[in-house]
């Protein structure tokens, strides 16, 4: 997959550009409210604990050959990404045992175990059987606000436009400030969910919307 404007790239990311999609990431989750409460934002060493978590989910990604969709400007600086799980993945909920000992090791026990059922519930309330999960989304800070989000969301239509296997993709949005922007891209809301104190919109675009 691959589209382009005179100012702007979407490709899938390199093995180099995990390193900063990592950083562009925790610049978006930071203030995140199911992380703050996950990582306990008032303890020290929350900010380790979340850059620690988002290396290790991308590390996973790339190993599985999750998709993981990047926009680029013209001089090929990273502006945005977004991490997606696959269908019919075994990247899902029941993470495979070593990336579960990694993440105890880094973020806790109690963090992993809420990550894993914040996921099940997701998964338990999307009405499809074979759609991707919008896992992470980012732009970078001095890049919002300029379509570079919105590009992003064309670049993953594009992708599961191409996936036959998909019939749409879904996410959590936690902030609700970010309802309007999925809404925009044809996203619609499916239910309310609680993830532990955190209530969050479960939102979901058939591929169909995707494709009108």
């Amino acid at each position: 997959m691959e589209s382009a404007t005179p100012l702007l790239n979407a490709a899938y990311l390199s093995g180099e550009d995990i390193n900063i999609a990592s950083s562009l990431l925790y610049q978006a989750y930071h203030k995140d409210p199911f992380f703050m409460e996950c990582f306990n934002s008032k303890e020290q060493g929350y900010e380790q604990k979340l850059r620690a978590a988002i290396r290790e989910e991308l590390l996973v990604f790339w190993e599985q050959n999750q998709p993981m969709v990047g926009v680029y400007d013209e001089a090929d600086h990273l502006l945005a990404v977004a991490c997606l799980i696959e269908p019919n993945s075994n990247f899902g909920s029941k993470r495979f045992w070593h990336w579960r000992l990694k993440m105890m090791l880094t973020a806790g026990v109690v963090s992993t175990k809420a990550m894993i059922e914040k996921e099940q519930k997701v998964r338990e309330a999307i009405p499809a059987e074979q759609y991707h999960l919008i896992a992470f989304i980012a732009v970078h800070p001095n890049h919002q606000h300029h379509g570079v989000g919105h590009y992003l969301l064309d670049a993953i239509d594009t992708m599961l436009a191409e996936d036959k296997n998909s019939q749409g993709a879904g996410v959590l949005v936690t902030v609700d400030s970010y309802i309007g922007f999925f809404q925009h891209a044809d996203y619609q809301p499916i239910t309310e969910l609680n993830v532990g104190e955190i209530n969050a919109k479960l939102m979901f675009k058939y591929v169909d919307s995707a494709t009108n």
